[in-house]
């Protein structure tokens, strides 16, 4: 089961970056990768339910571990929607004030959960069996109002509360984010310094190279996504990568080496290694 989960998660997440990568609207972009969300969730509940865990160790495992990284991916996305569409319109210091105060709402959360939040993140396992097993449901704690959370054979007491864990600190960062760009309006501070290194090797090789980083997740622990680390690349070598997005699809497309500028960077690396070595 472990395995079979694993392979519809590295799906899923191929699906958003996708999605990341073809939306500019930050509302279209979140209602499909709900979308998509929705429709693994489902395919992973009928999956569970025809499931029969083979130790207390197994369901532990899953929905402690493996459940949450797919229903956290739907509570963040659903999140960033609902600020989105609730967004205020003003000017710079209303919309401060309104993404402080989401921060003030996510604090909130951990503040009333904080004895769970310690045991989760300090590893502990002494309440694993009543937390991550089936058939321990207590109904007087805060269960979340999406409809596969009700399932019995597809819930625990806390599983959802480790997802919330996992997406509230994803969407701490997304709205810090926020807060510092319209700190920076407020203050009149813009990045208008010019860089003193221009980008001048192809605008394609540039585009394989930012996805193969994000790829990576070499940014902000994996949740950079491709057009914020399209847009610092833009910005910092003084480049205009145009429609970047098409152009990977080409990339996609090609029909010899779709890595070709990675590929070029590792044999000239290794080639320099060799005549360095040769010298010494």
């Amino acid at each position: 089961m472990e395995t079979k989960s694993i392979e519809l998660l590295r799906e899923i997440n191929g699906q958003i970056e996708f999605l990341e990568s073809e939306f500019d609207n930050i509302l279209q972009k979140s209602e499909e990768i709900i979308k998509v969300i929705l429709k693994t969730l489902e395919q992973l509940k009928k999956m569970i339910i025809k499931h029969k865990f083979k130790s207390k160790h197994e369901e532990i495992l899953f929905f402690k571990s493996i459940k949450p990284q797919f229903t956290s991916k739907l509570y963040y996305h659903m999140a960033i929607y609902r600020i989105a569409s609730q967004a205020p319109i003003g000017g710079a210091s209303i919309l401060k004030n309104y993404y402080e105060a989401e921060q003030a709402n996510i604090k909130d959360f951990f503040d009333k959960n904080l004895d769970f939040y310690q045991y989760y993140r300090t590893n502990s396992t002494f309440l694993d069996e009543k937390y991550f097993m089936r058939g321990n449901v207590d109904f007087k704690i805060n269960l979340n109002n999406y409809y596969f959370e009700f399932d019995p054979k597809f819930s625990t007491t806390q599983d959802c509360k480790v997802a919330l864990i996992m997406a509230n600190d994803l969407l701490s960062i997304y709205i810090d984010k926020k807060i510092i760009e319209l700190e920076k309006a407020l203050n009149g501070i813009y990045t208008t310094q010019t860089s003193k290194l221009q980008w001048t090797a192809s605008k394609v090789a540039l585009i394989e190279l930012i996805y193969a980083l994000q790829t990576e997740g070499v940014f902000n622990n994996g949740t950079a996504n491709v057009k914020d680390i399209a847009d610092q690349f833009q910005e910092t070598f003084n480049v205009d990568l145009g429609q970047y997005r098409r152009m990977f699809l080409d990339i996609r497309t090609r029909k010899d080496d779709r890595a070709k500028f990675i590929n070029t960077l590792k044999d000239k690396l290794l080639l320099r290694m060799e005549e360095t070595d040769e010298n010494f």
